[in-house]
C-alpha cells in the first residue's frame, strides 16, 4: 500500500482551506501558528511514563465506559482530537485507521480516540470515516485536562 505522509496530507488540506477562508481569518490563524511555533511547552503537561488517568467516558451510543474498560486489559494507543467538525482531526483519524490500526491489532494493542464532543458527534465521525477502533467522548475534557493537553 502506498501512503501519503500525514504532513503532506495536512499541507494539501491547508491549501484547500486557504482557498475558502477570507484573508483576515487566514492572517489570524497564521499569527497563532507562528506564536505556537516559538512558544515554550506549557507547564503541567504529562511527562513520558506518566500513568494514563481514567475517567467516566461515553461510548458512541452514550453508554458509560472508562478507558480501563475500553482497553480490556490490553495496551493502548490513545489519541485525542477536537471533534468531528475539525478537518485536520478527520484526516488524522482516517490515516490512523488506514495505516495504524491493523498493525496495532496484530500486536494486541487497542486504538482509542478521545474527544470532548458529545457521543452523537463521535458516532458521526466513526460513520463518516469508517473507523473500526474505539471512539469515546470525554465531557468536560477531564482526561485531557489531567494530562495538561487542553489549549
Amino acid at each position: 500500500m502506498t501512503t501519503t505522509p500525514i504532513a503532506d496530507q495536512v499541507a494539501d488540506l491547508r491549501e484547500k482551506v486557504a482557498e475558502q477562508l477570507p484573508a483576515e481569518a487566514l492572517k489570524v490563524f497564521g499569527a497563532e501558528q507562528a506564536e505556537l511555533a516559538v512558544a515554550e511547552p506549557p507547564s503541567g503537561i504529562a511527562e513520558p511514563g506518566t500513568p494514563m488517568p481514567d475517567a467516566s467516558l461515553l461510548d458512541v451510543r452514550s453508554r458509560p465506559v472508562t478507558l480501563d474498560q475500553a482497553r480490556a486489559g490490553r495496551p493502548a494507543v490513545v489519541v485525542f482530537y477536537r471533534g468531528a467538525w475539525c478537518p485536520y482531526c478527520n484526516l488524522a483519524l482516517r490515516t490512523y485507521q488506514r495505516e495504524l490500526v491493523a498493525e496495532l491489532d496484530e500486536r494486541g494493542v487497542v486504538m482509542i480516540a478521545v474527544s470532548p464532543q458529545k457521543p452523537d458527534g463521535s458516532l458521526g465521525i466513526v460513520e463518516a470515516n469508517d473507523l473500526t477502533y474505539t471512539v469515546l467522548s470525554d465531557p468536560g475534557n477531564r482526561i485531557g485536562r489531567a494530562l495538561g493537553i487542553v489549549t
